[in-house]
């Protein structure tokens, strides 16, 4: 059984690079958190989730300890990954990039934009978890820098956008479009009327391959994979939200460079 739901055309095949866009299929978590919840910090049974991690990592040739993942706090901080941490210790942060062999850099989202990068012939990757507050606030602007300082070139880097919530299911406020207005009066774009008056229907992959465009990122591959609407392959905050429960598992999207 695959664990992946997703495939990007820009990163298959790179050389020297696995990546996977994983699903809520495959692991060992129950009842909401069914099955592959690889997130430590959603209430889930800890034993479960490791062994739902270790899956991963085997998918992308590494151990459990080498896939990691940050405490994501909807930030547009990066941090450069020497050396795989334990849970306990992951840096508060929402974007990582990594020059060394054998680490997989793991991102958590159940709604937010998942975008993994990569430089193949500096042999960098990076892995960014890009909500709208993430997008807006330079996330991904600081992912490439970080990706630079290691010697990656802009005009280099592929990028892949992974299943997030999508324009046809993400109603917003009359208050949101705001302070997207007022980064660019162009951003008006992403936002089409909602059927409740005064609101937005928000073009979250729209904005974010924006984004990272602007940066100078020009290999932008979009897989344009809703999370709302397939529950029976992916974990999606709003979607259990509407269904009167506040827990959710995490999908998890992670990138590596072989050793």
């Amino acid at each position: 059984m695959s664990l992946t739901v997703a495939s990007a055309s820009n990163l298959d095949g790179l050389p020297g690079i696995r990546y996977g866009f994983f699903g809520n299929r495959g692991g060992v978590s129950s009842g909401i958190y069914e099955s592959l919840n690889a997130d430590p910090g959603s209430g889930d049974d800890p034993a479960a989730i490791k062994e739902n991690r270790r899956r991963v990592a085997a998918a992308l040739g590494v151990g459990e300890p080498d896939l990691v993942s940050a405490f994501q706090i909807f930030s547009n901080l990066v941090a450069r990954v020497d050396a795989p941490w334990t849970q306990q210790k992951r840096p508060r942060c929402d974007a990582m990039v990594t020059a060394v062999p054998g680490i997989a850099l793991g991102v958590l989202t159940a709604d937010c934009g998942p975008v993994l990068f990569a430089d193949v012939d500096a042999r960098i990757v990076g892995a960014a978890h890009s909500g709208w507050k993430g997008a807006l606030g330079g996330v991904l602007q600081n992912t490439v820098k970080a990706m630079e300082t290691l010697g990656a070139a802009r005009g280099r880097i592929q990028a892949a956008l992974g299943p997030c919530i999508r324009q046809k299911s993400y109603e917003v406020g009359p208050e949101f479009p705001s302070p997207f207005l007022q980064q660019a009066p162009d951003n008006e774009r992403f936002f089409k009327p909602a059927a409740r008056n005064g609101y937005f229907q928000f073009d979250l992959g729209g904005y974010i391959v924006d984004r990272l465009i602007q940066v100078g990122v020009d290999a932008v591959f979009d897989t344009e994979t809703d999370t709302y609407p397939n529950a029976d392959k992916l974990f999606s905050y709003r979607f259990n939200t509407h269904q009167g429960e506040n827990r959710y598992g995490r999908n998890i999207s992670a990138i590596c460079l072989a050793e």
